[in-house]
């Protein structure tokens, strides 16, 4: 059973992750790389490696995939105005919204909580799958990797956000699925929620200290102390 430690109150606001928390986007990512290695001649990647590889941003995905085919670094340039123009056609068609979660931020709005959404994707794409999915009504902002200084696992992102909703990370939650949320989260100082169905390089996200893991969003304990 899932508890709030009785230190930390209601939340004032949520911040959640996208990609693995919100939107199964595994598929996207497979199809995009795919149609850009063949643009380029390349060898494709395994669904697997693709699982393990997404979460610390586009850039960084382009950039892993090309090392794991062998492709010399100077492809790269290429190889990213091919992946924006792949994503652009591609985004949110092989993507699914996670059960329970329509459920649980219809919850958290009736709560009357502020919700934004951080994400390492790029700012444009990640408002434009939100639309596409019908999820964009729910959030007062929505801030891609494209938009800071630095991503996440940093903490800037999350301390700017918090900023942006006018609440102190100390009273906003951040919901995300992967160490890189987690870390984030504890160096801003905002009490973590994990689920437990994304995408976390191949590890168990249940071995990260939360104050929930939750198998659906649906089912997070935000309106009380507990």
């Amino acid at each position: 059973m899932n508890s709030i430690n009785p230190r930390h109150h209601r939340p004032l606001a949520c911040i959640l992750d996208l990609d693995g928390t919100l939107v199964d986007t595994l598929g996207d990512f497979v199809a995009v790389l795919g149609r850009m290695l063949a643009d380029l001649g390349l060898k494709t990647v395994t669904r697997d490696f693709v699982e393990h590889t997404i979460g610390r941003g586009s850039e960084h995905l382009v950039r892993t995939t090309l090392a794991e085919v062998g492709a010399a670094p100077g492809l790269y340039e290429r190889a990213w105005a091919l992946y924006q123009q792949h994503y652009a056609a591609v985004n949110g068609e092989h993507a699914a919204v996670y059960p329970g979660v329509f459920e649980g931020l219809d919850a958290l709005r009736a709560l009357g909580l502020p919700l934004a959404v951080l994400t390492n994707k790029p700012g444009e794409p990640a408002r434009e799958l939100l639309r596409r999915k019908g999820l964009d009504g729910y959030f007062a902002r929505v801030f891609g990797g494209d938009e800071f200084a630095r991503r996440k696992p940093d903490p800037l992102p999350l301390l700017k956000t918090c900023e942006a909703l006018g609440t102190p990370p100390s009273a906003t939650w951040m919901v995300g699925d992967s160490r890189n949320d987690a870390e984030a989260a504890r160096a801003a100082g905002c009490p973590l929620i994990l689920v437990t169905y994304g995408y976390n390089h191949g590890e168990d996200i249940r071995a990260v200290p939360a104050l929930q893991h939750l198998d659906r969003l649906d089912r997070i304990s935000a309106g009380r102390r507990a």
